[in-house]
């Protein structure tokens, strides 16, 4: 039996590869369509959103409808408080959810649904800040808004040319700039964004070195002066593999068990400041744990000692503990 694959399977094989670079090059070119399209209005709608005192709702029907969910949840996660109202359910008490002080962003590829009159009666009642997202420049949304912003005039990726895909992908695009450059300007950080990501990976990659570190009782902490046999002790029952050597509080050094091993020709006879490293690689308690994890695999330790501004000693991050919150 021949192991080489009929021609008609290789050819529907190269169909299908085909037809999916074609619709990543579509709209792959969109987006570069929209880019350069840029103008006055993508700065009018990035002020509206961050001079925002209320709430930034999102709305649209359909397709639209999903992608205004995800802009509204990428806002919500980036430091600006939004949420997605229904049009239909808007139309039966919704509506009593917008505000004066919120901003809304309309959704519609035709500019012309009519499921969305309601909220923009709505807004234009109670001068609510409209943002309306369409590609026909003359329809009702984009005319309406107090912000038009027009998708530029570009295919739809599927054969038919009638499937919401180029479009949806340039509306969810421009959500993501909008948030991102809302962010920008607000000038959010990375602690601003554990805020609103205490979970998962992202939350894990956030964490600080205070929030894993051992501290107090726990820290392995012996004086200059204690003899060899009391740094053992501390070692064995911190189970850190490691002690701290300090002067007047201060970390001088540190007793690992690779010191150990290099002086154990009168070991018990000698204190801890003739054994011990000095200098020792330290880290601050609001460093990331990422950082910690990254200098402990460079230096290929398995622990750090967490110091304050005077080198005193506050905690010890061990490679374990980044492992067991997911740092990695």
């Amino acid at each position: 039996m021949s192991d080489t694959a009929p021609v008609s399977d290789i050819n529907a094989q190269t169909a299908v590869l085909a037809t999916g670079a074609r619709v990543l090059r579509t709209e792959g070119e969109a987006l570069l369509l929209f880019a350069g399209s840029l103008d006055d209005n993508f700065v009018r709608a990035v002020e509206l959103i961050h001079a925002c005192i209320g709430r930034v709702i999102l709305s649209g029907m359909g397709k639209s409808g999903h992608i205004g969910r995800k802009i509204a949840a990428t806002l919500a996660s980036t430091g600006t408080p939004s949420f997605f109202v229904h049009p239909a359910e808007a139309s039966h008490g919704d509506l009593g959810m917008i505000t004066p002080d919120d901003v809304c962003i309309v959704l519609s590829n035709s500019g012309e649904t009519s499921e969305l009159s309601d909220i923009l009666a709505h807004t234009r009642r109670f001068s609510i800040p409209l943002i309306g997202v369409a590609s026909r420049p003359g329809s009702t949304l984009l005319t309406t808004a107090d912000v038009p912003l027009l998708l530029p005039n570009a295919p739809e990726a599927c054969a038919i040319g009638m499937a919401p895909t180029t479009s949806t992908t340039m509306t969810l695009a421009l959500g993501d700039a909008l948030a991102v450059a809302v962010m920008e300007k607000r000038g959010f950080q990375p602690t601003d964004f554990k805020v609103f990501h205490p979970g998962g990976k992202l939350g894990a990659q956030l964490l600080t070195v205070s929030a894993l570190m051992h501290k107090g009782e726990e820290l392995p902490l012996i004086g200059e002066g204690a003899p060899m046999s009391e740094a053992l002790l501390v070692m064995t029952a911190k189970s850190f593999g490691v002690v701290g050597v300090c002067n007047g509080g201060v970390l001088t050094g540190i007793i690992t068990d690779g010191d150990l091993r290099r002086h154990m020709d009168g070991l018990m006879s000698r204190k801890a400041a003739e054994v011990m490293h000095r200098g020792p690689r330290t880290i601050a308690a609001g460093h990331l744990a990422v950082e910690a994890l990254g200098v402990m695999n460079d230096r290929k330790i398995t622990c750090l000692f967490v110091v304050d501004e005077a080198n005193t000693p506050v905690g010890l991050i061990h490679i374990h503990d980044c492992l067991r919150a997911g740092v990695a």
